[in-house]
């Protein structure tokens, strides 16, 4: 059975209670249309034609909606409302006054240890999160992984969740970004100051109760005290209990810049492990996988050739596979030496000392004659969301800079919104020949200019 019929299937349960709890007027008008199109835990996500109908439904149906779900019995307690085109949450029925209102961040299911490439570079930290995985809170705790970006660190911290929960469904198991642990705890304390103990305490239990803590990209917890605090209480609560923690960041503790020492010592207290760049082998091997993946034919000779000169990250080497996989498509042609050679060589240069964020975003908005302010505003219009994409995508591709820069750089979105624009337009490209065309069309632009 396809997700989307497992998903129609609860909402159709859920539907039967609300037609006959409301009138037919009203179902028929803001309720018979919406779409099943993803379950978020213990939210259902639906999508309606336009942000007008779930605002009007997040405000006069949601006790309705509520009351609906409790009566199906299906294990879904809440709803989400996305709009046609987009996949920003405009309501929630989440009560955010309960502190309930988190939503963790997402775990890739194709991050798994059996699609992760194993090299000469990697192979003792695959091996420690594989440990890990098999025995939380046994061995290597915190289990601390460190090296450059591109090289496969989120890869192997979501591995470790998608093993345990699919091996010992029993345990809690959490992912974030330290980004996100920020920003919760900011929330906590300045949102609704009137209960902010209550805030800030379901806060503290959220991360604590949990049996296994997976937290990525800690360099950000560099100057930033109260964070810092926060963190080593809800470390120390995880220790005492045998509860695994896992980390993951660009440098090792000592290069974290203003780490408390309290801090440091703790991170480095179970086992640090590196991941180096991966060597010429590997590089062919993690083609074939990814080629694989793709269901891309790629002769021998061309992944030794992308494999050359392809820099020292996973990333910039996917970027040199797909821009040959897009010259394939498009010119309709099988995959040979010279069209990677040609594509490569029309591609930009690996030295994007000359490409700015700012080039980008000038020529998407020219592209598809929209404004800057709308390209990187909260419109959630069709028109602007994919452009939006887009962009995000062309940055991540072209530009060798941190996703968290990318965010800021459009219109201050979280990276893991930068994550989800790459993958969409990713995924949108081998399926879609006009958006591979424009996005095609578009770097030619950039790189024209």
């Amino acid at each position: 059975m396809s997700e989307n019929n497992q998903y129609e299937i609860l909402w159709k349960k859920i539907r039967e209670i609300l037609e006959a709890s409301i009138s037919t007027v009203t179902y028929k008008t803001y309720l018979s249309k919406l779409v099943p199109v993803d379950i978020d835990g213990t939210k259902i996500v639906l999508r309606t034609d336009t942000e007008f109908f779930a605002n009007y439904i997040g405000k006069n149906l949601t006790e309705k909606m509520k009351d609906a779900i409790r009566k199906a019995d299906t294990g879904i307690t809440d709803f989400e409302l996305v709009v046609e085109g987009s996949d920003d949450v405009v309501f929630t029925s989440v009560d955010e006054e309960d502190g309930e209102d988190y939503s963790p961040a997402p775990i890739d299911p194709r991050y798994t240890f059996e699609s992760f490439v194993a090299g000469k570079s990697n192979e003792f930290v695959l091996a420690a999160a594989k440990a890990v995985a098999k025995n939380p809170g046994a061995n290597f705790n915190p289990l601390y992984i460190y090296g450059a970006s591109g090289l496969g660190k989120t890869h192997l911290m979501q591995s470790i969740a998608n093993y345990i929960n699919q091996y010992k469904p029993g345990l809690r198991v959490l992912y974030t970004t330290c980004e996100k642990f920020i920003n919760e705890l900011i929330d906590s304390i300045y949102l609704n100051k009137g209960n902010n103990r209550d805030m800030q305490a379901k806060f503290r239990n959220r991360y604590r109760s949990v049996n296994v803590l997976l937290i990525d990209d800690v360099q950000f917890l560099a100057k930033k005290q109260a964070v810092q605090e926060e963190l080593f209480h809800t470390f120390n609560a995880l220790q005492a209990e045998n509860k695994q923690i896992v980390l993951t960041s660009d440098v090792p503790p000592k290069e974290i810049a203003t780490l408390e020492e309290r801090l440091r010592t703790r991170f480095e207290g179970g086992l640090i492990a590196d991941i180096q760049p991966p060597d010429t082998e590997t590089k062919i091997a993690i083609l074939k996988q990814k080629a694989y993946e793709r269901k891309a034919v790629i002769p021998p000779d061309v992944l030794e050739f992308l494999a050359r000169d392809s820099g020292t990250d996973v990333r910039t080497l996917e970027g040199r596979l797909t821009k040959v996989i897009f010259a394939s498509k498009l010119h309709e042609k099988p995959i040979t030496l010279s069209l990677a050679a040609t594509a490569l060589n029309e591609a930009v240069s690996e030295e994007h000392e000359t490409i700015t964020s700012e080039k980008i975003i000038g020529s998407v908005c020219s592209f598809y004659k929209i404004t800057r302010d709308k390209l990187l505003g909260k419109s959630k219009k069709k028109e602007l969301v994919q452009p939006r994409q887009i962009c995000a995508y062309l940055m991540c591709e072209i530009m060798n800079i941190p996703l968290v820069s990318i965010g800021e750089a459009m219109g201050g979105r979280d990276h893991t919104t930068v994550i989800h624009s790459r993958e969409k337009v990713a995924n949108l490209i081998k399926i879609n020949d006009r958006v591979a065309k424009e996005v095609e069309d578009i770097r030619n632009i950039i790189l024209k200019q």
